[in-house]
């Protein structure tokens, strides 16, 4: 115990100091330091070195005065050693209706994270001629190392709180057995330590005449027996039986689980009727707490309402932390209706969760929103409340909200399931921006699943609406909803459940019989309610393409070379449902259209290439075809001639060589076995024509006449249906003026 504004010094174990770099238990401890002041506007306390702590707070003599004015406080991390900046103290906490006479005026606590220094100023507002109270102090408390899970080193050699899985996060919905805690190892009644505090007592309120509505609790007499933590009271005359509930329980540490010192709250527990709301709050302080730590912040909020304040236990049924860790709060059973000490007035038909942190300037994380939609599905519906709707609560005192709604002890009024606490007293809590995020929690709470919908169809391919497989199908979707708050996914196959999935999955796989089927995701709320996406249109089928064409090579026009000759591949393709490609693998590799049925391409002359093709259908099935074709080259040399021809040469020719004629019917003929065949020549703006004859009949009338000079031109193609014996024989037409035709020989496609 600490008086006066002092220092105190004092040594504090350095982690360090133990090779497994684990931490040794020790009690929460509250030190009480009064602040000085010479007249009745200000009070103060210089920086004062004291011994370790976490979180604080300012109180004086008197319950039912109120502190108009301002009190901040500055910490010296014990860290860093560095001073912190002003932080504004709410002194705005909410009156005791009848509060004992033990009970001190309080601010609201502040987690400040372990420090070991504090300064703090209080004045008076301006323009108020009420004294500041007497007996202003800042309580410090130490929340100690009281679990196991706190002492236990983490890989970086210093202590740390493992914890349970965030409830945000939980994988499935069972429901842990409330007598169970979260650290059956820890001891209840350690030493909590020193303090000026007040001792426990019921300072709450009194108990209410029959025509009062108490917005606490009920005083120390109380019937009923003290419940151990966690636990579920038997059912007494006073103690109500725990309804079962339209959603599952999310996990809860309890309060063994955070290390809560029963000694100090001996009082039994009170009961309301029923839960018709729900209030949410935040803690104020700092939000840069690690989720470790949060135990330990749960336990320095108890001490503060139970050894500063002077209540029987901690005013909120349940807290959470910004990683989604719900916390069991007020003693009495998590599944029962226990009176809290959280919303002025309307405390005797709600119960409340708090959220550890400020959220004036911050919104809430994701994980702490889903805990408390999970934490409200399943204490509303234990009384069969949509957590979406409203309902009527009498107020047990007469005040006014934030928003300026006055209210009448004993008249009803409408709140919405899930309120914030200014919606019931004139307080900026659950901070603005929490505030705003009460709309979602509703809806996560209350369901159904929000933004569903299918994402991938894995194994199969979509055409147009139609989705193919095999058969084997993995479904993929996406929901706006926490899968925390999803019971079960089910796919849905002709309206049928054929799979089914956790809450938290992101696919499921399934194998389809044959045929045409309308394929479904549907999501159940843990509340119950049901969300169905659209359906799909799945085909399973397993037969393969047909190449009613099989792929063809036939000459084209364009430059010839000894490497490349021009060809156009051609092929047709079906399939019973629906074709999807048809890709060439040799001699080179390309991807075409389920309606393409050509291509132009060069094949190497001289040598036989196979042209192998792949027809597939969307569901994966496919068919193979891989004919062979032989391009060659006939010189001109080979040719059967008549008339006069003239030998040029040059390298731009086939071969550095080739023939030219201005004679009248000079020919030249060359015989093949093959099933296409195309004319090369050279071309310039003196170049005549030719007439071209296939198996002895005129076919064409070519002219090689061209504005540019080119060379090794396939000017003329023939393509027969099927290979044979065939002869092509050039004819000179010695044109008027430009007489000369000059040819390069002919290719053949064998």
């Amino acid at each position: 115990m600490l008086g006066g504004g002092g220092a105190v010094t004092y040594a504090v174990a350095s982690p360090s100091g133990h090779d497994d770099g684990a931490l040794p238990k020790r009690p929460v401890k509250v030190y009480d330091l009064a602040l000085q002041g010479t007249g009745g506007d200000r009070r103060d306390l210089t920086r004062t070195g004291t011994k370790q702590f976490s979180l604080l707070g300012v109180t004086w003599a008197g319950a039912a005065k109120r502190l108009h004015g301002t009190a901040q406080v500055r910490t010296r991390s014990v860290e860093t050693g560095d001073w912190s900046a002003w932080h504004d103290l709410d002194l705005n906490a909410d009156p005791l209706e009848k509060p004992g006479p033990r009970v001190r005026g309080a601010s609201e606590p502040v987690w400040v994270g372990p420090s070991d220094g504090v300064q703090v100023q209080v004045v008076r507002k301006n323009g108020t001629t009420t004294p500041l109270p007497r007996g202003i102090e800042v309580n410090l408390v130490d929340p100690g190392v009281v679990t196991d899970a706190e002492t236990e080193p983490d890989d970086t050699g210093t202590a740390t709180d493992t914890g349970t899985e965030p409830a945000g996060f939980a994988l499935d919905g069972t429901d842990p057995s409330p007598s169970t805690p979260t650290d059956p190892s820890t001891d209840p009644s350690t030493d909590p330590g020193t303090t000026t505090s007040p001792s426990p007592t019921d300072g709450q309120s009194t108990s209410p005449s029959p025509s009062e509505s108490s917005p606490e609790e009920t005083p120390g007499s109380s019937a009923g027996t003290s419940a151990s933590p966690g636990a579920t009271p038997s059912p007494t005359a006073t103690v109500p039986t725990a309804p079962p509930s339209t959603a599952p329980r999310p996990e809860i540490v309890s309060r063994t689980g955070w290390g809560a010192d029963e000694s100090i709250s001996p009082e039994a527990p009170e009961y309301n009727a029923d839960v018709k709301a729900l209030f949410v709050h935040h803690t104020d302080g700092t939000n840069d707490y690690t989720c470790d730590q949060s135990p330990a912040i749960v336990r320095s909020i108890y001490a503060y309402h139970v050894q500063v304040s002077g209540w029987k236990d901690l005013g909120y049924n349940f807290l959470v932390d910004k990683c989604g860790t719900l916390f069991e709060g007020r003693k009495g059973g998590v599944d029962l209706p226990v009176l809290g000490a959280h919303t002025y007035g309307w405390n005797r038909e709600a119960t409340a969760v708090a959220v550890i942190g400020d959220y004036t300037q911050t919104s809430a994380t994701d994980a702490a929103l889903t805990s408390i939609a999970r934490l409200a599905a399943w204490k509303l519906g234990q009384y069969g409340a949509d957590p979406a709707g409203t309902t009527q609560l009498v107020a047990g005192a007469t005040q006014k909200n934030l928003g300026g709604t006055d209210f009448t002890a004993g008249t009803s009024y409408t709140f919405q399931r899930i309120s914030g606490h200014r919606d019931g007293y004139n307080t900026l809590c659950p901070g603005g921006l929490l505030y705003d995020q009460l709309p979602r929690i509703r809806s996560l709470a209350s369901g159904p699943v929000q933004g569903l919908k299918v994402t991938s169809v894995g194994s199969a391919t979509l055409s147009g609406t139609t989705y193919y497989t095999k058969g084997a199908v993995k479904v993929g979707w996406t929901t706006t909803t926490p899968g925390a708050l999803i019971s079960r996914i089910e796919l849905l196959v002709d309206g049928k459940v054929t799979a089914t999935a956790p809450g938290t999955a992101t696919s499921v796989p399934a194998t389809l019989p044959l045929g045409t089927h309308s394929v479904a995701v549907r999501a159940v709320h843990i509340s119950g309610k049901t969300t169905v996406t659209a359906a799909l249109k799945v085909v399973a089928e397993t037969t393969v393409p047909t190449f009613s064409t099989t792929p063809k090579l036939a000459l084209r026009t364009g430059t010839v070379s000894t490497t490349a000759v021009p060809v156009t591949l051609s092929w047709k393709a079906t399939d019973n449902a629906a074709l999807s490609s048809v890709r060439l693998l040799t001699p080179t590799a390309a991807t075409f259209g389920p309606t393409v049925t050509s291509s132009s391409r060069t094949a190497k002359p001289g040598a036989a290439s196979v042209w192998s093709m792949r027809a597939y259908d969307y569901a994966g099935n496919y068919a193979t075809s891989s004919p062979s074709y032989t391009p060659l080259i006939l010189q001109e040399t080979s040719a059967t001639k008549t008339g006069t021809w003239t030998a040029r040469s040059s390298t731009s020719y086939l071969g550095g060589k080739s023939y030219s004629s201005a004679t009248k019917n000079a020919t030249l003929s060359w015989t093949f076995t093959g099933r296409s065949a195309s004319w090369v020549v050279s071309r310039a703006s003196t170049c005549g024509q030719a007439y071209v004859y296939v198996d002895g009949v005129k076919t064409s009338t070519v002219d090689l006449k061209s504005t540019t000079t080119l060379y090794r031109q396939a000017i003329w193609t023939k393509t027969w249906s099927m290979s044979a014996k065939h002869t092509i024989k050039i004819v000179v037409a010695a044109t008027a003026g430009r007489p000369t035709i000059t040819t390069d020989g002919l290719v053949y496609l064998k």
